[in-house]
C-alpha cells in the first residue's frame, strides 16, 4: 500500500472533528471493498491548510474517502515517507 496527502483549506478548522470525520470515511469506503486507512493529520493555521495522510492502493480509493467525508480538496498526491535526520 502507498501513502497519499490530501491537502485542503479550512479557515476554522475543528481540528479534532476533521481528524474524526477523515477516519470515519475512510473506514467506510474500507468495508465497502477500497482498502483505505486514515493515518494522521497537520493544521498549518497561518495558511490555513490542513493536510490529511492516508494509506491506500490507489489515489481513486483516497478520493472515493475524501469525497465520502465532504471535504473539498485541494489536490491529492502520493506520499513518500522519509527517515528522521540524526545530529
Amino acid at each position: 500500500m502507498a501513502e497519499f496527502l490530501v491537502e485542503l483549506y479550512l479557515a476554522r478548522p475543528e481540528g479534532d472533528a476533521i481528524a474524526e470525520l477523515a477516519r470515519t470515511a475512510a473506514e467506510a469506503v474500507a468495508r465497502s471493498g477500497g482498502p483505505v486507512r486514515y493515518l494522521s493529520s497537520i493544521f498549518v493555521p497561518e495558511d490555513e491548510t490542513f493536510f490529511l495522510l492516508y494509506e491506500a492502493n490507489t489515489l481513486e480509493d483516497v478520493r472515493q474517502a475524501v469525497a465520502w467525508a465532504g471535504f473539498e480538496f485541494e489536490r491529492i498526491a502520493l506520499a513518500q515517507a522519509t527517515s528522521a535526520v540524526k545530529d
